[in-house]
């Protein structure tokens, strides 16, 4: 899957945040979106992952536009293809490890239902093999975040959005994380990730950067799209 931005800008509330970013992040790829804090990285990365919308230019995927695509339309695309792994892990701690990959169980929630086989391949190439029924509260900052990706995996993701995804791992839960991002780019995965780690950028195949636009007055305001994750 190809996503690409058009002279994308954002501005929120008369501030411009984001200002003609143009890119093509290519299938088996991962890209940095990369800049000084306040630079927009992470609001280009929800515009490309079609969380929020441009104030102006186009987002594509495949070569489709989707500036006019309906909220169905988004929703079927973050359902089918599209993944994304935050700062804050997007775990459900009160729910198995097994749930959080799988994310469906029978009606009464006693049984996490979904493809064994692919949970399975999931935790094992996360390092979470034999966990599956641990409580997700239990598991360290550098597991919860491996626990996302593990998410991405079972869902054999086409695009999978990263932010700072390694902001707060120690050295050897980054390595680590920055592997299974590598992993899923081999895979045929387009991988896009905002950063400051210079590990994770020098493992991108390809850099865009940012800087914060000037600040003048610009009409409208970008929408965040809700109900994504």
């Amino acid at each position: 899957m190809t996503i690409e931005a058009e002279a994308v800008s954002v501005v929120i509330d008369g501030r411009p945040i984001v200002h003609q970013a143009s890119l093509v992040c290519e299938p088996g790829t991962m890209t940095a979106l990369v800049g000084p804090s306040g630079c927009g990285k992470t609001t280009l990365l929800h515009c490309l992952g079609l969380l929020q919308q441009p104030t102006s230019g186009r987002v594509l995927v495949d070569g489709v536009d989707t500036t006019n695509w309906k909220a169905g339309q988004r929703r079927r695309f973050w359902k089918d293809s599209g993944a994304f792994v935050l700062q804050d892990y997007g775990v459900m701690e009160e729910e198995s490890v097994a749930f959080n990959v799988v994310m469906k169980s029978s009606i009464f929630g006693s049984r996490v239902l979904g493809n064994q086989t692919s949970l399975n391949e999931a935790l094992e190439l996360t390092g979470l093999s034999g966990r599956d029924n641990e409580l997700s509260a239990h598991l360290s900052g550098g597991e919860k975040q491996r626990l996302s990706i593990a998410r991405a995996i079972y869902k054999n993701a086409e695009a999978v959005f990263v932010d700072e995804p390694t902001a707060s791992l120690d050295e050897a839960n980054r390595t680590r994380v920055i592997e299974l991002f590598r992993n899923l780019a081999s895979r045929g995965c387009v991988v896009i990730v905002a950063t400051h780690d210079d590990e994770m950028m020098a493992a991108c195949d390809t850099r865009h950067s940012l800087t914060r636009p000037a600040e003048q007055p610009l009409p409208a305001t970008a929408g965040v799209v809700h109900g994504a994750l």
